[in-house]
């Protein structure tokens, strides 16, 4: 710090008086930047005192775990996080995307590499794209963008995810909102039936196979039914309406020779709960 604690103090007492005598956009932002300074400071001497083992620990918390980052003192480094958000996500994605291969860090983009996808599946390519985005966005929130290459799509063959979402929905959120990463409500232990809710606004069914929470709108793609009656045999959900039966695990694609899928919501299961990502209602 330029300045010692004292002044340091000194400044912000003066800086507070000037805030309480009118509001000024130059005080306030000088004011958030000592204060930013002078907690940083003091954390990195307690850091300096700490064995990499306590650190460890510490930084398993939430909240010390995003300080830590905005002063650039976490334990691991970018591309240990972002592999451990990877791994973290690794059995979602692998019902959606096969897997993905972490590439590294190049110019602020963390470069990445599906393998295998859902061949000409536009929601399973978005489920994708939010799952991934979502998990190393808050890993390493430094990061400038995403760069996922094997997406099937028709246009082009390597994805650009930026660090917002996508149109129509907003950005992540633990605090729930219009859209984003909605909290899922305690739905119990897992069933042989799928489970209904409404994620601000957004019909959603969720299904339990071996363990995994898989999330889709709550729609059969073959008549429009609701699927909260349907039954699950293994990894196939049948529509209670007209029997159209689809894959769970592969993105919610048709079986039997059925072109048409349902449509797939990114869900993570971390240290937060468990979230589903739904868009901006209509």
């Amino acid at each position: 710090m330029a300045r010692n604690a004292h002044t340091t103090g000194e400044r912000i007492e003066e800086l507070l008086a000037g805030l309480q005598a009118g509001p000024s956009r130059d005080t306030a932002e000088e004011l958030v930047r000592l204060l930013v300074e002078m907690y940083g400071e003091g954390l990195t001497r307690i850091v300096a005192e700490l064995d990499p083992g306590q650190l460890t620990r510490l930084a398993d918390d939430d909240v010390v775990e995003g300080l830590l980052l905005l002063h650039d003192l976490h334990p691991l480094d970018v591309d240990s996080r972002v592999q451990r958000a990877l791994d973290r996500i690794r059995p979602y994605l692998g019902s959606h995307a096969g897997g993905v291969e972490y590439l590294g860090v190049e110019d602020g983009v963390a470069r990445l590499r599906l393998q295998g996808s859902c061949d000409g599946c536009a929601s399973s390519t978005l489920t994708v794209k939010m799952a991934i985005e979502g998990a190393v966005c808050e890993a390493a929130p430094e990061l400038s963008g995403i760069e996922v290459a094997g997406v099937v799509e028709p246009a082009a063959p390597v994805l650009q995810v930026g660090m917002g979402p996508p149109p129509g929905w907003h950005a992540p959120s633990d605090e729930g909102g219009e859209g984003g990463w909605v909290p899922l409500p305690d739905l119990g232990p897992p069933s042989v039936r799928p489970v209904a809710v409404e994620l601000n606004g957004v019909a959603v069914v969720v299904c339990a196979v071996r363990g995994t929470l898989y999330a889709y709108r709550d729609g059969c793609a073959a008549c429009g039914s609701s699927l909260a009656e349907g039954a699950l045999d293994g990894a196939a959900l049948a529509c209670p309406s007209c029997g159209a039966r689809f894959d769970v695990r592969l993105a919610g694609r048709g079986l039997d020779g059925a072109t048409h899928h349902l449509e797939p919501l990114p869900l993570l299961s971390d240290g937060a709960g468990v979230r589903v990502a739904v868009p901006v209602a209509s």
